[in-house]
């Protein structure tokens, strides 16, 4: 190229690159329609028991819509590139899951849930707004690594100093007041693992000894994090919250998989599991009981003591058909305490029907594809497996819960994502809704340097 031709290229100005999409206007849309989704829902449950659409139809449409749109504002002003379908989907489950918990209050008066569950929703919100406000970049967190797994292990041990309930020690009650330590552990754990291996990114490359058809990474870079694990997940078990600890081991084993590439620690993961899983059986009776109850879940009935709460889940079921049975129509108030919590999911089967399960499935399955691609997308590797160690947290917990009042595997006892009574669990799934925002926006930016932000 000619001197004056060099002159000429280098005067051009250079094409700026094409800002991605902000698609905020596809999220607010979908928004309304999961507000409008919601209230049809609430009156649909009036109708149905009373003939009319309930005096309160009108506030409770407006309170979602005013909180959904705050959250939405949020994400507009400092996430304006975000995946446009968590806040919608999280919007649409929490909202579906306040009419189903305020229609089985109906059969129970003297224990009402949903106004409880409104406020914890409103808070869940709140936080999940401030999140997006402050959270600049989410590599900041990365410095907290070790804070994190301090607070997470503090978290899990308070609750052994209180009583048990349900036979399960998950729970610090003061005064009216409670709260589940381990759903909020759960997200510090997230990070702290994340953290933890991406900083030990090219260490792990490095092969230690060979167990079997697996390559195990050198102990100095691998000891810390499982003794980490192995702590918590013991703590779970003195707490005798073994729903929880297979969540937490789902997660190390995920994040593990994504870290070193090697398919040998899914298969690990699943032996290592079953094994447990067996042991604990045996040796914890509480635990024994959920297994005896999933294997012979009509035992109860043939001895003539009354369907228990697994039959009884399984019966709903089979009442919804596909369709369902209508919203206020079913009779899942029969599964007894844990209705509300535990056992939502039957009533959503009963009363929407296998294509409103369906429904329900998908949603959840859109949140956690949505925070598997930010993490494809990300190009520093904390983001990259802080977004699936998220979205495999939601995976997991819907996987156990469901697979568990279906019969698919024994019951655990958990709080189904948004959908369930539940506030320490309705606040802790609107972090992590917000923190896949954050990550999905970085990702739809491109951010270029993977370094810890100092």
């Amino acid at each position: 190229m000619t001197k004056a031709g060099t002159a000429v290229a280098a005067a051009k100005p250079l094409t700026p690159a094409v800002p991605p999409p902000q698609r905020r206007g596809v999220e607010l849309a979908l928004i309304v329609l999961a507000v409008l989704l919601s209230v049809y829902g609430y009156c649909a449950v009036g109708l149905a028991r009373t003939g009319t659409v309930p005096p309160g139809a009108a506030g409770y449409g407006a309170g979602l819509g005013v909180l959904a749109v705050l959250a939405h504002l949020a994400v507009r002003l400092r996430a304006p590139y975000a995946d446009p379908l968590p806040l919608p989907i999280g919007v649409l489950l929490n909202g579906l899951g306040l009419v189903l918990i305020y229609r089985l209050d109906l059969e129970t008066p003297d224990d009402p849930a949903a106004p409880a569950q409104l406020v914890w929703s409103t808070l869940g919100v709140g936080l999940f707004i401030v999140v997006v406000l402050l959270l600049r970049d989410h590599r900041v967190l990365q410095r907290y690594a070790y804070v994190s797994v301090v607070g997470a292990l503090g978290l899990l041990t308070l609750p052994i100093l209180f009583p048990a309930v349900n036979g399960a020690r998950i729970w610090i009650r003061i005064a009216g007041f409670s709260i589940q330590p381990g759903e909020f552990a759960k997200v510090l754990l997230a990070v702290f693992f994340a953290a933890y291996l991406a900083a030990n990114g090219k260490a792990l490359a490095y092969a230690g000894r060979r167990v079997w058809f697996v390559q195990l990474p050198t102990g100095r870079v691998l000891g810390p994090v499982l003794a980490i694990w192995l702590i918590s997940v013991g703590v779970l078990v003195l707490e005798r919250d073994l729903g929880t600890s297979l969540l937490f081991f789902g997660l190390f084993v995920v994040l593990l998989y994504v870290a070193t590439g090697r398919t040998g620690w899914i298969a690990v993961g699943l032996l290592l599991a079953v094994l447990g899983a067996v042991a604990v059986s045996w040796l914890e009776p509480h635990v024994h009981g959920r297994v005896e109850d999933w294997l012979h879940p009509l035992a109860t009935i043939e001895a003539g003591r009354g369907p228990n709460q697994l039959a009884q889940s399984l019966f709903a079921f089979a009442a919804g058909g596909f369709l369902g049975t209508g919203l206020g129509l079913g009779h899942s108030v029969l599964i007894g305490f844990a209705t509300k919590s535990d056992f939502i999911l039957a009533t959503a089967g009963e009363e929407l029907g296998l294509a409103g399960l369906s429904a329900i499935f998908l949603l959840y399955g859109l949140l956690v594809a949505r925070g598997y691609r930010a993490g494809l997308d990300l190009r520093d590797p904390f983001g990259r497996l802080l977004a699936v160690g998220l979205a495999s947290l939601v995976a997991l917990q819907v996987f156990v819960i469901a697979g568990g009042v279906t019969g698919l595997i024994p019951l655990t006892g958990m709080a189904m994502p948004f959908l369930a009574q539940g506030g320490s669990s309705v606040v802790t799934n609107w972090a992590i809704t917000a923190l896949l925002i954050r990550l999905s926006d970085s990702a739809s930016r491109g951010q270029p340097d993977a370094r810890v932000i100092p």
